[in-house]
C-alpha cells in the first residue's frame, strides 16, 4: 500500500529528472570541462555498490605515473566549502569516505567540496604546489556540471536494474536509459561462480551495452583482520579452527556479503546493521556490548568495516574491552578472468593520451599569444 501511495512522487521525480538530463543533453544547461583528465565514478542507484573499493583501485592503480587527486562532497561532514583532507582530518570535517582514503594513500591528494566545480578550481589553482593530472570525482554520475573524460559507472550485481523502480518506490536515482552516458560499466560484488559466459551475454543485453562501452565484472577480495586500536592481531587459530565467536556491525548499506564472508570461520555470528555512513553514539556502544556479551564462546571478537572502523577510533571514553575486541575487514576490488590487465591498459591509455593532449594544447596555445 506505502508503495501505491509513493508512485505519484516517482513519477514527478522521473520528470523533474528527465527534463533535466535532457536540458544538459541539448546543452541548455552547460557542463565544463577542465585541462585535466577528470574520471567520474558514480552508480544509477542509491548506495551501496562500492564505490569507495573502487575509487581506491583507481588511485592506487594510477597514483605511480601520474599525480592523482580525489574530489568527493564528503557524505555527512559537518563543515561546508572546500577541503583539503590530511590524516589528522576527522569524520565530522571531511566525511568517513574521503578519511579512509587519506589514510590509506598518504601521498595522495584527497579534497571534500560540495560543489564539484569549486572543488576542481581549487585543486588547479596556482598555488596548489601538487597540481593534479588526473582527478578521481567520486558519486558523481549524475553531477553533470562536469563534463569527464571518461564516465565510469558501477551497477551492484544483486540488485538488477530491471527489477528496480526509479525513488522513492525504488532505489534509482535516473532512469536507466542514462547507462548511455557510461563510457564503462562495473557489475560490482559479483560471485564468480555466477558469472558464465552466458549471463555475461544476459547482463550485456539488460544494460544494453552500446559499441562504445566497455563492461567488466569485479569481486571483492577481503584481507586479514586488523585490529581498529592497534591490539593484538589474530593468530591462525582465528582462520582455521573456527574457535573464535563473532560480532558483526555494520554502518554501510547492503552489508549482505561481509556475514557470507566471515561465516566461513565461525560457528557463532551476530549481526548489528546500523544505517549507512551512522554516527555511533554511546547507547549504540552500550547495543553492541549487550549483544557482545550474550555471545556463548569464550574467544570473541567484534568485526565492523573500514569505513566504520574510521568513525569508531574517533569516539572518546571507549570501553577496554570494546577496543580490545574490535577488529576491521579490509576489502579489495578484483577483477574476474584477468579482466584487470584490460581495464587497467584502458584506464592508463585513457589518462596518458589526455595528458599528452593538454600539454600539447597548453604549448600551442602558449607559442601563439
Amino acid at each position: 500500500m506505502r508503495k501505491l501511495l509513493l508512485y505519484p512522487v516517482s513519477m514527478l521525480y522521473g520528470l523533474v529528472v528527465y527534463f533535466r538530463n535532457t536540458l544538459y543533453d541539448l546543452n541548455i544547461f552547460k557542463s565544463k570541462e577542465f585541462d585535466v583528465t577528470v574520471i567520474s565514478m558514480g552508480n544509477i542507484t542509491v548506495g551501496g555498490t562500492g564505490k569507495t573499493p573502487h575509487v581506491e583501485y583507481l588511485v592506487d592503480l594510477l597514483k605511480e605515473k601520474f599525480q592523482v587527486a580525489t574530489l568527493s562532497r564528503g557524505y555527512k561532514r559537518k563543515s561546508k566549502g572546500f577541503f583539503l583532507v590530511n590524516n589528522d582530518s576527522t569524520v565530522r570535517e571531511v566525511g568517513d569516505e574521503p578519511l579512509q582514503i587519506k589514510r590509506k594513500f598518504s601521498d595522495v591528494t584527497v579534497s571534500v567540496c560540495e560543489n564539484r566545480v569549486e572543488g576542481v578550481e581549487k585543486l588547479l589553482a596556482s598555488d596548489n604546489q601538487k597540481s593534479p593530472d588526473v582527478i578521481l570525482l567520486d558519486d558523481a554520475f549524475q553531477h553533470r556540471k562536469i563534463m569527464p573524460v571518461i564516465n565510469i559507472l558501477l551497477i551492484d550485481y544483486n540488485r538488477p536494474l530491471k527489477n528496480d523502480s526509479l525513488l522513492p518506490v525504488g532505489s534509482l536515482r535516473e532512469n536507466a536509459s542514462q547507462l548511455r552516458r557510461a563510457n564503462i560499466i562495473i557489475f560490482s560484488k559479483c560471485p564468480p561462480a555466477e558469472v558464465t559466459p552466458i549471463m555475461r551475454r544476459v547482463m550485456q543485453n539488460d544494460v544494453g551495452l552500446k559499441p562504445y562501452q566497455a563492461m567488466f565484472f569485479t569481486t571483492y577480495e577481503y584481507g586479514k583482520m586488523v585490529p581498529v586500536f592497534g591490539g593484538k592481531e589474530l593468530g591462525t587459530d582465528f582462520y582455521k579452527k573456527h574457535s573464535y565467536a563473532i560480532l558483526i556491525v555494520t554502518g554501510i548499506a547492503y552489508p549482505r556479503l561481509i556475514p557470507e564472508y566471515l561465516k566461513q570461520f565461525t560457528t557463532e555470528t551476530e549481526i548489528i546493521n546500523f544505517p549507512d555512513h551512522h554516527n555511533f553514539s554511546d547507547v549504540d556502544i552500550r547495543t553492541i556490548m549487550g549483544k557482545f556479551g550474550q555471545l556463548k564462546s569464550e574467544k570473541k571478537i567484534i568485526i565492523t568495516t573500514e569505513k566504520d572502523a574510521v568513525r569508531f577510533a574517533e569516539l572518546p571514553d571507549l570501553d577496554e574491552q570494546f577496543k580490545n575486541s574490535l577488529y576491521y575487514l579490509p576489502v579489495k576490488v578484483k577483477f574476474l578472468d584477468e579482466e584487470g590487465k584490460l581495464f587497467n591498459k584502458k584506464i592508463l591509455n585513457y589518462v596518458g593520451e589526455n595528458k599528452s593532449n593538454l600539454e600539447l594544447h597548453r604549448r600551442n596555445t602558449k607559442s601563439t599569444t
